[in-house]
């Protein structure tokens, strides 16, 4: 006897208008894009390209790769995307990232994956997937940081970690740090202005904090990007830590997603890093580190390093 099973429904998508999606990416660009001069320059691409076909297609993962090509092809910036989302995500601005962000967050230990202590009085502690909102990532962070207070040398494993909130940044570096001190400084676009804005450490942490002198190793890699780059990068322009692994992905220009098409999100760079120590940032090039190895040799490297730190902090 054989059963016929009904057809799995698949989830529906709307269909696709690729000139209006277009349009209204080139109308982002040209008022949000943090390099006027670029925008201008990707709007007359994206448009030719249009008119000559090549966003025929009413497959959204399709239209989204064709223009993400077009869209990094002028200055390679990694921000700048258009993305597929297999489910339909919300409306609104930043709410696709907003949505995803949640629920990498419930399914990640709050972005902690590990805090171990280790033989030597080696704290790791990773942070990943994301630097999630700080209204989020406090509630985990936070007890996080503290409890990795109490040891004599910490490894901050970022190799995971894809970035998200630069308050979240701030109020890392916050555990890390004595006093409070500037990070780095944000130059953004809206709507055709130019608005500058400091990121500080914070004056108070609620925890004890592992403060500015005890060895601090940071493990970055490839799959290092954006806001977890930025944290690897103000502690090291800082002489606060020893970064040991691969050069990360090099995004430094912290951008905002605008939903055009129930799984079709536009990423916009919308703002632009300045480091205080160096003036500059870590766009294409990546945080490059002090001690290179493979990122999969980092955190054993990285132990071995605080455990000679600290056998010399002994003895001296």
């Amino acid at each position: 006897m054989t059963t016929t099973m009904p057809d799995r429904e698949l989830p529906r998508t709307e269909p696709l208008d690729p000139a209006a999606i277009v349009e209204e990416s080139v109308r982002l660009l040209l008022d949000r894009y943090v390099f006027p001069d670029v925008a201008a320059e990707l709007a007359v691409l994206l448009r030719e390209r249009l008119a000559a076909g090549a966003y025929r297609t009413q497959e959204p993962a399709e239209l989204a790769e064709r223009v993400t090509a077009d869209l990094q092809s002028v200055n390679g910036d990694r921000h700048l995307r258009l993305i597929h989302h297999e489910t339909p995500v919300p409306e609104g601005e930043g709410a696709a990232t907003l949505a995803l962000m949640r629920r990498r967050f419930d399914a990640s230990l709050g972005g902690v994956p590990r805090l171990e202590l280790l033989e030597g009085g080696v704290a790791v502690l990773e942070l990943g997937p994301a630097f999630f909102p700080v209204d989020w990532a406090a509630e985990t962070f936070g007890p996080a940081l503290a409890l990795a207070s109490r040891a004599e040398a910490l490894v901050l494993d970022l190799r995971g970690n894809r970035g998200g909130d630069p308050d979240t940044v701030a109020f890392v570096c916050s555990y890390l740090l004595d006093e409070r001190t500037h990070l780095n400084t944000m130059h953004w676009r809206e709507g055709g202005r130019t608005l500058t804005a400091e990121s500080w450490s914070l004056p108070y942490v609620p925890g004890p904090r592992f403060g500015g002198s005890k060895p601090l190793y940071v493990l970055t890699g490839p799959g290092t990007f954006s806001a977890a780059e930025e944290c690897a990068y103000d502690l090291q322009q800082l002489g606060r830590a020893v970064i040991v692994g691969e050069p990360s992905g090099g995004g430094a220009h912290p951008r905002e997603g605008y939903t055009v098409h129930p799984n079709l999100e536009v990423s916009v760079s919308t703002g632009r890093a300045v480091n205080p120590v160096s003036g500059t940032n870590w766009e294409g090039t990546g945080v490059q580190p002090d001690v290179p190895v493979p990122a999969a040799e980092a955190l054993d490297r990285a132990v071995e390093l605080a455990r000679e730190r600290l056998t010399a902090l002994s003895s001296s």
